[in-house]
């Protein structure tokens, strides 16, 4: 499966999961994936594509209107200008933070069905299960993380 194609995988596009979850790393004290827990994780993950999917399009609309609006201020003063500038600032941050969290979340099931997720994208260990539990598009083992974070 092409990268492209897992980048809106769902669990009905992965013939095999069984084979798959057989393939992805465990730390030396965890039990092995089992099928139901991958299933969970990518339950949880498509839940999330979807919120983020409808968040982004709401907050795409909110800011074309704001971009739309910001030639309409003949008679504003300073203030409302700079009022309104700050406010199409958060509302494009907001967009952005939405869209990288989709692409992180989307990039999280296309691991799933191409059998890498739980491996570090940096050292090809694995990325630990709990970890993965409680942040299921962490792509980096604890260590890694770190290292990245440092720099």
């Amino acid at each position: 499966m092409s990268p492209e194609a897992a980048s809106s995988t769902t669990l009905a596009d992965v013939p095999d999961l069984a084979e798959l979850v057989r393939r992805f790393p465990v730390r030396d004290s965890e039990e092995p994936w089992t099928e139901a827990e991958v299933r969970e994780i990518a339950t949880e993950l498509t839940a999330e594509v979807e919120r983020l999917t409808a968040e982004l399009a709401a907050a795409d609309e909110l800011l074309s209107d704001l971009l739309r609006d910001s030639g309409d201020g003949a008679g504003d003063d300073q203030a409302d200008s700079g009022s309104s500038a700050l406010e199409r600032e958060h509302e494009l941050t907001l967009v952005n933070n939405t869209r990288d969290l989709l692409t992180q979340t989307s990039h999280a099931m296309a691991r799933i069905g191409l059998g890498t997720f739980g491996t570090c994208e940096s050292c090809g260990k694995a990325v630990g299960k709990a970890r993965l539990q409680a942040f299921p598009r962490a792509t980096l083992c604890v260590t890694c993380k770190q290292r990245e974070e440092r720099r």
